[in-house]
């Protein structure tokens, strides 16, 4: 019975909507459509684009698209769409367009660059370490996949610098939260925090400081083991760190030496990206 209504309910409002149409091809009858050639459309977006007027580039380039679809024409303006679209901020519309380039054109010259966009598209919107990094995620994974699929390509090396930078920030964010839960006393959530910086950010400037946290953690909940280890793996591989200074102390203040334990996860997880 639903079924039967909402299909009633389409041609209904099909009907309606070719009356509508009707009442205004007789009341105002719509001009011819005039084909532009491809080249002129995409020139005037180039022209566009050199006078800095970036909306209207992308007008010309988007019409290439719709008049010439897959021709060589509508392959430059997509990357071209795409570009503009960039420089002018309007980055969700750029990364539409650049996604849509790697799709249809993957082996093109112009991919590695269409790709290149998405990623600095998301790059450019990602917010500081006190706020939600979807947008820090989606760099990450963009470049990621640049530096993957294209490792020969110019952009390579720009987008490994980018990944860098992402992977940063991620483990601040992990840091920051971490420090909070730890000075509430919740060191279970403190912990898994700066595990996921030790384990999955180790390469990045906050891992020092993450293992001095979790010789902090451990200590204060009476797993002497696992803070020893922390404390040893710190200090074995950054042996002139303050962050190695603070956890010495710590454990020298009650009578202990840090000491690695070969089955702690902190062993392992050190083992598993410098071994």
């Amino acid at each position: 019975m639903r079924q039967s209504f909402l299909r009633s309910a389409v041609v209904a409002v099909a009907l309606a909507s070719l009356s509508g149409l009707a009442a205004c091809s007789s009341d105002d009858p719509l001009e011819p459509f005039v084909e532009i050639p491809a080249e002129k459309l995409y020139n005037e977006g180039i022209f566009y684009l050199k006078e800095g007027s970036y909306s209207q580039a992308t007008e010309r380039f988007d019409e290439v698209d719709k008049q010439h679809p897959y021709s060589e024409w509508a392959r430059k303006a997509l990357i071209m769409s795409a570009y503009t679209n960039y420089t002018r901020g309007s980055y969700d519309d750029a990364i539409i367009s650049a996604r849509r380039y790697v799709t249809l054109y993957p082996g093109s010259e112009d991919a590695a660059y269409a790709q290149f966009l998405v990623g600095q598209s998301y790059f450019n919107q990602m917010p500081d370490v006190t706020r939600d990094q979807a947008m820090t995620n989606k760099a990450l994974e963009a470049m990621t996949e640049l530096v993957q699929r294209y490792p020969e390509s110019p952009y390579a090396a720009e987008g490994q610098k980018k990944i860098d930078i992402a992977k940063d920030q991620l483990a601040a964010k992990e840091m920051e939260t971490g420090r909070y839960y730890l000075n509430r006393r919740e060191y279970i959530g403190a912990i898994n925090r700066f595990k996921t910086v030790v384990t999955n950010y180790q390469t990045t400037r906050h891992v020092e400081e993450a293992l001095m946290r979790l010789t902090e953690a451990y200590f204060a909940m009476g797993v002497v083991n696992e803070a020893q280890t922390a404390a040893a793996v710190l200090g074995h591989n950054y042996p002139d760190s303050r962050w190695y200074k603070d956890a010495y102390v710590l454990l020298q203040t009650n009578g202990l030496e840090p000491r690695e334990e070969g089955t702690s996860w902190i062993s392992k997880a050190f083992k598993t990206v410098l071994g």
